[in-house]
């Protein structure tokens, strides 16, 4: 089973309709004794750095999450907002993060740029591969993906990088790092090519 991480934000239902298309149990939960449980664990996104937070902390979720992720080595996807949350600390409400991967959640600034690009990142974008992982197994590497964010994470482990994306400059868009994944593209919205990468990431819970 892949518990879908319901932290009070939204986007949720998209996401189990996604894992459920690809032959993969999932269900939306608060209940840590269902997230201790799973097989596999997806922090979608859509909301507040730190409302989401509050509310892994205040649900007592935070424990069992770093448990299952760090200790058990449960795969784990971060998706946007979700992904954002592995960074140890977001500008996004001044606050810190989960901490699971060396980085920092950074705002899009670009002042003095000539045309300025608009925030949020929103629409579709490519990826530039920066190594081979499984999350990208069977996918073309001029596909695209489709973005909506107005922050990006910032690695300073550079070795956690998968692909990095140009808009303004260029930033993270995916990262892997032992059992943690994350996108900062939706891959629930990003058609045949977001459903091979959730695919992907169903297969990885089943070969943990």
């Amino acid at each position: 089973m892949i518990a879908v991480v319901n932290y009070g934000i939204g986007n949720l239902d998209s996401v189990v309709r996604a894992l459920r298309n690809c032959d993969a149990e999932a269900t939306i939960t608060s209940d840590p004794e269902q997230v201790e449980r799973a097989d596999g664990i997806v922090l979608p996104g859509v909301g507040f750095f730190s409302k989401a937070m509050d509310h892994l902390r205040e649900s007592g979720l935070l424990d069992v999450l770093n448990h299952r992720v760090l200790d058990a080595r449960t795969p784990v996807l971060g998706i946007c907002l979700g992904f954002q949350m592995f960074s140890r600390f977001s500008e996004e409400g001044d606050v810190d993060g989960l901490g699971w991967i060396d980085a920092e959640t950074k705002r899009f600034r670009f002042d003095g740029m000539d045309p300025t690009p608009k925030v949020p990142h929103l629409g579709w974008n490519d990826l530039d591969h920066v190594r081979e992982s499984p999350l990208f197994e069977g996918i073309h590497r001029d596909a695209c993906f489709y973005f909506a964010h107005s922050y990006y994470v910032s690695c300073n482990d550079e070795s956690a990088v998968l692909t990095r994306t140009e808009y303004g400059h260029d930033f993270v868009s995916s990262v892997q790092h032992d059992n943690i994944f994350g996108t900062q593209f939706h891959p629930e919205k990003s058609h045949a090519n977001g459903v091979q990468v959730i695919g992907n990431f169903v297969r990885c819970t089943r070969h943990a």
